[in-house]
């Protein structure tokens, strides 16, 4: 998948986790700011961060991880990846590291793990950027809810008729669309007999609770906050951004034009570079 490769493990509570950190680790001299933590949102994995990865990674060490459940760490019967247990993962991650105040960069419900971790488990960041993230209620598209409430006759579909609902699924994430190749690197994870599988119970079990339970405290968090949107959102519509964005105090709200739920992908020069100022402002 363009040369994107996790060659690091580290087991977790829920499973094995593949890792990588790209960047200048022992060169001091050549990072500016913080170390940088990527997560990823559903149905996605580090993968949509690869371009965003490399280019921070000219002045920042850049932690990169796919969560349990998804990419090319574990996929396993009985594996807990709720969000609640992608937060305990994530603070875990940040001790194995000896991360204590990197700055978080989140993406759709990697920001519910991010916002979890921060606001129930204590994890602390220098700064945090949510983009389009997972935070308000109601959340989850129509198609989401209605693979969550009929996993069980989903997951029976022939294998051609699996990989084409994923790619209609996934591709819709996208404003202007994605390339071929970059669609078949997306959903072939979830295409396996074991992926498939780890694709209807990631969404089985995630539920609202999980923001309901932090939503509440938004206005408690003390660190500088960049949120970005993409302004052609149909998975969480840019309103949401507004509304959270005056939840939280200072937090600076900056629209993608042209991008879709998935920004990484739709406008990754821009993305890079809000991301870039962000990270070199001073707290």
């Amino acid at each position: 998948m363009d040369g994107w490769t996790l060659d690091r493990t580290f087991n977790s509570s829920s499973g094995e986790v593949r890792w990588a950190v790209l960047g200048p680790e022992e060169s001091v001299e050549l990072v500016d700011g913080p170390p940088v933590v990527l997560l990823h949102g559903t149905a996605f994995s580090s993968y949509v961060w690869r371009g965003v990865a490399r280019a921070l990674a000219g002045r920042h060490r850049v932690y990169v991880w796919d969560m349990p459940g998804f990419g090319a760490s574990e996929m396993r019967q009985g594996q807990d990846v709720s969000l609640d247990a992608q937060a305990r993962v994530f603070g875990e991650l940040l001790a194995h590291w000896g991360l204590e105040r990197p700055a978080v960069v989140a993406h759709d419900f990697g920001g519910c793990v991010a916002l979890r971790a921060t606001l129930l488990h204590g994890a602390v960041y220098e700064r945090l950027a949510l983009v389009d993230p997972v935070a308000l209620a109601p959340w989850g598209s129509p198609t989401y809810r209605l693979l969550g409430e009929h996993g069980d006759v989903f997951s029976r579909l022939p294998a051609g008729l699996h990989r084409a609902l994923l790619r209609e699924y996934v591709g819709s994430a996208s404003h202007p669309g994605l390339r071929a190749d970059i669609l078949d690197a997306l959903v072939e994870p979830w295409c396996t007999e074991e992926g498939r599988a780890a694709f209807y119970r990631q969404i089985a079990q995630n539920d609202q609770r999980f923001t309901d339970e932090i939503e509440g405290r938004y206005g408690e968090l003390d660190l500088p906050v960049l949120i970005c949107w993409g302004e052609e959102d149909t998975w969480i519509p840019p309103a949401k951004g507004r509304q959270l964005a005056g939840l939280i105090p200072g937090a600076e709200l900056r629209p993608v034009a042209g991008a879709g739920h998935l920004v990484q992908e739709d406008a990754p020069a821009e993305l890079t570079l809000a991301l870039g100022d962000f990270l070199r402002t001073a707290p």
